[in-house]
């Protein structure tokens, strides 16, 4: 079981260098936004399999308070972005 986990966050680390790869790249600030809010979402990805590997599902409670806290902060950059704000 533990060479799933393993397999899994392998993945996901290689999804989360493309996304680096983006936002370093990126031609426009809302490219940018979007490569974080990826890397944001891998990491809370990374933070539920590390929960259900280490059997520590305090790591669920603290992806779920970041989920939360990352779609404010997306929402806010894109409401910047546009002009809303």
């Amino acid at each position: 079981m533990d060479l799933f986990f393993i397999i899994i966050i392998s993945v996901i680390s290689l999804g989360a260098i493309f996304a680096v790869i983006r936002f370093i790249k990126g031609p426009t600030a809302s490219d940018r936004v979007m490569a974080l809010d990826t890397l944001s979402v891998m990491l809370i990805a990374v933070l539920v399999v590390l929960g259900f590997m280490m059997k520590r599902y305090i790591y669920i409670d603290v992806s779920l308070v970041y989920a939360v806290l990352g779609f404010i902060g997306v929402i806010t950059i894109a409401r910047y972005l546009e002009g809303g704000i």
